[in-house]
């Protein structure tokens, strides 16, 4: 009697089956088949990404080779930095943002190396006023830029860019309130610089560098720590 209930269950069970599968199967395997061209066109996606990613990696290796410089290195030592500056423009037009990005400013610095401040500050304040860029990227532009103007730039003008990079929470802070104090030296307010120096000097936040260089300015302009 066990083998016939038996029989009989797996009967209604293939018959239950054979319901459902005429009246959800092509519907089933249209997921199936959504799911698996979703999946491929991701692989492939990703895969696509990736030999991107390596291209423009090499691209932007390469163009820091000219220069003298090895991937992951910032200073330099022969090669042909113009060579390099160009060739890191051409990638920058046409990269992504990321890529294209740290190569403008890779070549900033070239140019200014080789003399060509006024080319170099161009491109830092175009980093500087790109609103695609994050807010910390666009200030450091505007660090270079005055970085390179300090010699010779308006000191009122350029003392008013930094200011709001000057404010407490800001990453480069400590590099604005620096670059104010030299420019206070330029306009002859030494009093100004010296208390700017003094400040730095105390700062346990500053980078060590700037530091040790307004402990050395403080001193200079008589004004010890406050």
């Amino acid at each position: 009697m066990s083998d016939i209930f038996r029989e009989v269950d797996e009967d209604l069970r293939r018959d239950r089956l054979e319901k459902v599968w005429k009246q959800y199967g092509a519907a089933i395997v249209g997921a199936v088949l959504v799911i698996v061209a979703g999946t491929a066109g991701f692989v492939a996606w990703r895969n696509h990404q990736h030999a991107e990613a390596e291209a423009q990696t090499a691209k932007f290796a390469d163009a820091l080779r000219l220069a003298g410089n090895q991937p992951g290195q910032l200073t330099s030592s022969g090669g042909d930095p113009k060579a390099a500056a160009d060739a890191l423009s051409a990638f920058a037009g046409q990269s992504a943002a990321g890529p294209g990005t740290l190569a403008r400013f890779f070549e900033a610095g070239l140019r200014a190396r080789e003399g060509d401040t006024a080319s170099a500050v161009k491109i830092y304040d175009e980093l500087a006023q790109s609103s695609s860029l994050d807010a910390s990227y666009r200030d450091l532009a505007s660090i270079l830029s005055v970085m390179h103007q300090v010699q010779t730039g308006d000191p009122g003008q350029l003392t008013s860019r930094l200011q709001p990079l000057t404010a407490e929470g800001n990453p480069w802070r400590h590099s604005a309130r620096e670059l104010t104090a030299l420019l206070a030296i330029r306009s002859g307010d030494k009093a100004a610089a010296g208390k700017l120096f003094a400040q730095l000097q105390s700062d346990p936040a500053a980078p060590s560098g700037v530091r040790n260089r307004a402990t050395e300015l403080a001193a200079l302009y008589s004004a010890g720590p406050r």
